[in-house]
């Protein structure tokens, strides 16, 4: 503690002793330090790059795919400002190199052996090459695992020593194991060994395909691609069938859409469409002499009018020869006794004059050299179609289907117009590029559906319908009967009840005219009557309301209304 009092009182006298000059030196000195601090700080604890390929690509195109594909794999990519492209680790680099290997996307400028660089500090030639075979042999085999489809992977490589004469110079060989992981297609997949097998070529100089041999844990070699050729052979057939029947389906599709929008959905069912088409590829060298056509066919006739030769005569020549004179006669070979008869030698020698008029004929051939080289092509197409008539009911005169003694609904099959028929063969026919030269057939026929299923679904709908409608109305007429006799109920009710009423009023009104006759008379005989608790309650309710009603009339007719109503 005493030694950083006394520094501290030492720096104190120092910074009062400075100049500003002094002080603003020694701030800038610390400012440096701190930025510099900070720099290294950060830089030491940024994630460090791997190089996916050493050297750096200057093509931006082919550096552009790379980081596509880079990207489809799902890693973060970095390019560095010589064109090096990075990633986050050693893992990704080695599975990344394997796929641009496998996939031809490594650029041609690049030298092959800068994937597999690694720097090995070394005494002796002799562990130097050792130690470059075993790098070698290990990075192959961390490329190889990384690949999909395969688990582990064993590779020797073998590098024969260096001889004098190349004659005499042994050749690099490779063998690889692979252990695929469960569920892989690497073994039937060749482009995945042929990725491999490539990736040992370029990791090995001077390595031949015929010097690699890779094989499952089994034994299995799977890069004997001449032993694969049946398999190539099927994958082909199968690519091709695959080829044929999208394209059956695609005409399929588009004549029942064709055909379904004018006859509607259920009319058209059944579209039968069949290519038959030759997958080979033909180089052919041929000569051929094409007849001249002198008129051709008339567009629209039914038969073949044209006028057709295999030559066109441009010249004739036509030999005419006389001759007049007595002729000579043939004597044989010349040395040897002619042999002609006694008559005939006093006639030797004799000449006569001869006269021969040549007319020419020059005839034209057309002829036509031909080198092509046919792909693919359809040799017939076959369609076939069915449309089905129309369907109807039959009603009778009251506007009612006609139901058949086996509880049916009868119906009527209109079949469709032969014209009709007709327009819709030539409909497809356009559809399908209809040739008829190649032999191609389609058939547009009108056969009725079998029906009895759709028939007695709408039968038993009609009649379940027809019952609900029957019991809708048994239930109206029910409730019409009860509502008419419920209402016939309350008027003869209300109508018993008023008489009643009116029968108790009309005896009340008279026991009170007798009431009040008998109060009269007793008034003039002048006798004191005593009247009831009940007839001096009455008679005060009586007044009560006759004073109510002449105090608030209104209220007194609304009551009445009410009672009225309620009556």
């Amino acid at each position: 503690m005493e030694f950083l009092r006394k520094l501290l009182e030492q720096v104190k006298n120092l910074w009062g002793r400075w100049g500003l000059v002094q002080k603003l030196v020694l701030a800038g000195i610390g400012l440096v330090l701190i930025i510099g601090i900070v720099a290294l700080v950060s830089v030491s604890s940024s994630p460090s790059l791997v190089p996916v390929i050493d050297a750096p690509i200057a093509d931006e195109d082919a550096r552009d795919r790379i980081i596509t594909r880079i990207n489809q794999e799902g890693y973060k990519v970095t390019v560095g400002a010589n064109g090096t492209i990075m990633v986050s680790d050693a893992a990704a680099a080695r599975k990344i190199r394997g796929i641009l290997i496998r996939e031809d996307l490594i650029p041609t400028g690049i030298d092959p052996w800068a994937i597999f660089d690694r720097e090995r500090w070394t005494l002796t030639d002799f562990d130097r090459n050792v130690n470059f075979l075993r790098s070698q042999t290990q990075m192959v085999r961390e490329h190889i695992k990384a690949l999909d489809g395969v688990d582990d992977a064993n590779v020797s490589i073998v590098m024969p020593k260096d001889t004098l004469f190349l004659m005499d110079q042994n050749p690099a060989t490779a063998s690889v194991i692979i252990t695929p992981t469960p569920g892989s297609d690497i073994g039937e997949n060749r482009k995945k060994i042929e990725g491999i097998q490539k990736l040992l070529k370029y990791a090995i100089e001077g390595l031949k395909d015929e010097n690699i041999v890779i094989t499952d844990q089994t034994g299995v070699v799977l890069n004997d691609f001449a032993g694969m050729a049946d398999w190539d052979e099927q994958s082909l057939i199968e690519r091709q069938q695959k080829y044929i029947l999208t394209m059956e389906t695609k005409y399929r599709a588009l004549i029942l859409s064709s055909l379904q929008s004018t006859f509607s959905l259920d009319r058209v069912r059944d579209v039968n469409i069949k290519f038959d088409m030759d997958m080979s590829k033909k180089s052919i060298n041929r000569t051929e002499y094409l007849p001249t056509t002198l008129k051709a066919r008339t567009p629209g006739l039914a038969y073949d009018d044209s006028q057709i030769v295999d030559s066109i005569k441009l010249s004739e020549s036509r030999y005419k020869t006389t001759f007049e004179g007595t002729g000579f006669n043939p004597e044989g070979p010349t040395g040897m006794e002619p042999n002609v008869m006694p008559s005939m030698k006093d006639m030797s020698n004799i000449q006569g004059k001869v006269t021969q008029d040549v007319d020419q004929v020059n005839n034209l051939v057309s002829n036509e050299v031909t080198e092509e080289e046919r792909k693919p092509e359809i040799d017939r197409v076959t369609v076939s179609v069915n449309i089905d008539g129309n369907w109807k009911p039959k009603y009778d005169e009251k506007g009612r289907p006609v139901i058949l003694p086996n509880n049916s609904i009868e119906r009527e099959y209109t079949p469709v117009d032969p014209a009709i028929l007709k327009d819709a063969q030539l409909l497809v026919q356009d559809a399908i590029g209809y040739t008829a030269v190649r032999g191609d057939s389609v058939t547009v026929r009108n056969i009725p559906f079998d029906r009895t299923k759709q028939f007695a679904e709408e039968d038993a709908a009609y009649f379940r319908q027809q019952n609900i409608q029957k019991t809708i109305f048994v239930f109206l007429v029910g409730l019409a009967v009860l509502l008419i006799a419920f209402v016939a109920f309350r008027l003869v009710t209300k109508a018993i009840e008023r008489k009643r009423l009116a029968d108790e009023e009309a005896m009340a009104r008279e026991r009170q005219a007798a009431r009040e006759r008998a109060l009269l008379e007793a008034e003039q005989e002048g006798v004191e009557v005593s009247m009831s608790v009940e007839e001096r309650k009455r008679m005060e309710l009586q007044e009560n309301v006759i004073s109510m009603a002449k105090d608030h009339p209104e209220d007194a007719a609304q009551l009445i209304r009410t009672w009225l109503l309620e009556d």
